[in-house]
């Protein structure tokens, strides 16, 4: 009898330091006090807000994930943001009121170079941390040692936009001779161009035309009429969406087919412009930054893009995900982890544990170098291929966007020339 007895104690003992466990976990993963504010403005509207509005999608399930996954510093995260209209100049008032009136602790950029750079003189007076999200070469000229690139251009950001296109271009044979280089006039355009023509230099081109156009126009058929006159073997655009568009439709228009085109032209990633362009894609070769592809499918990077696209129709952005969301995902990651490894809200602490770091998040690993950027370069080269109409289904497969370079990513062969494509 007392043996029986000594056992059902024991059992119950058991049993509650099982619950005592189990109530701990609980307690431990849910988190309490004030919230830890990260502050920061988006392109909500305005002609990067397809970019814009999918990056948002992604940070808020960030959010959720590290809430339920007990916080920063055990204390609940929330974003505090506001839409800059892609527009440059509503920029330094989104953050000079985010952390004087608002308060938050921590920063992070809005998408795009031209929506990062109006930010870095605030940031640097206020020491703050500073993570873009794609912005090319921004920290060439600030030099400040608490910037942090969320973008694979490695550590020489110009260049890197176009190199997957001059390498694919320099092993043709023939080897074109000739390019000719039209660029938006606005930070981007001009820093991926000036990249293009230092690859192009390098790769031995004869440039034949190197223009820039005002980032307002609209018709690109004068543009293309007067690249199509210096008759180039290749020709490198560097642009943003809308111009993207444009200057793929007044290609197709005017029947100019030189043996390669495209480069470093924003938007045609998202899923808005592909179905809109359909087969006048074909034969276009440009920058890509990750595509699911079985060699880029980085620990929870696929998790995050099925949970995205699950409510992607209800938030009204980019059905797919391809392009934005792994990369607005990823540098809330870098700033998480590093709060919680630092188990402080000091920029200073911050900044030392992210620059000494290699982060794991859903664009693989993340080890920063010089002036903030990738300490390695990751940008590819992709060319669409065989596209039929404008069905969402014909971008929902890969076969219709390989991968030609690098090597270590590559899913399929250029087809070259151009006109072969169309």
């Amino acid at each position: 009898m007392l043996q029986h007895l000594k056992r059902a104690l024991g059992s119950l003992t058991l049993s509650a330091a099982a619950l005592a466990l189990i109530a701990g976990t609980a307690s431990a993963q849910t988190p309490k006090g004030e919230p830890v504010k990260i502050g920061f403005g988006m392109s909500l509207t305005g002609p990067l807000s397809a970019n814009g509005k999918s990056s948002l999608l992604a940070m808020k399930i960030w959010e959720e994930d590290t809430n339920a996954k007990g916080g920063l510093m055990g204390r609940p995260v929330k974003l505090v943001y506001f839409d800059d209209q892609s527009n440059p100049s509503t920029v330094p008032g989104i953050y000079t009121k985010l952390l004087d009136v608002d308060k938050v602790d921590l920063i992070v950029s809005g998408y795009a170079s031209g929506q990062i750079a109006p930010a870095m003189p605030i940031a640097m007076s206020k020491k703050k941390v500073f993570i873009s999200l794609f912005g090319t070469g921004i920290n060439d000229e600030f030099k400040y040692d608490r910037y942090f690139s969320m973008i694979p251009n490695g550590p020489t950001p110009k260049p890197a936009f176009t190199r997957g296109f001059f390498k694919v271009a320099e092993a043709q044979n023939p080897k074109p001779q000739t390019i000719a280089i039209a660029m938006a006039d606005a930070e981007f355009g001009r820093n991926a161009c000036e990249g293009a023509v230092e690859n192009a230099k390098a790769a031995g081109f004869k440039i034949v035309y190197e223009r820039r156009y005002p980032p307002a126009t609209t018709d690109f058929a004068p543009i293309v009429r007067a690249v199509q006159a210096t008759n180039p073997d290749l020709f490198v655009v560097c642009s943003y969406p809308l111009d993207s568009v444009g200057m793929v439709k007044a290609m197709n228009e005017i029947g100019f087919k030189p043996k390669m085109w495209g480069g470093a032209m924003v938007g045609l990633q998202a899923t808005v412009f592909k179905t809109q362009l359909g087969p006048l894609l074909n034969g276009l070769v440009n920058f890509e930054t990750w595509l699911p592809a079985k060699t880029m499918e980085f620990p929870g990077s696929m998790d995050l893009i099925k949970k995205y696209q699950a409510r992607a129709a209800a938030e009204g952005v980019d059905p797919l995900g391809y392009y934005m969301p792994v990369w607005a995902y990823a540098y809330l990651q870098v700033l998480g982890d590093a709060v919680n490894a630092t188990k402080s809200l000091d920029d200073g602490k911050i900044a030392e544990y992210i620059r000494k770091t290699t982060f794991k998040t859903t664009v693989g690993d993340v080890k920063f170098g010089k002036n903030g950027e990738w300490a390695n370069e990751r940008v590819m080269a992709a060319q669409f291929q065989n596209i039929k109409s404008n069905s969402i289904e014909e971008f929902r497969k890969l076969d219709t966007l390989p991968i030609i370079y690098p090597p270590e990513y590559k899913s399929g062969n250029v087809i070259y020339p151009y006109e072969k494509a169309k």
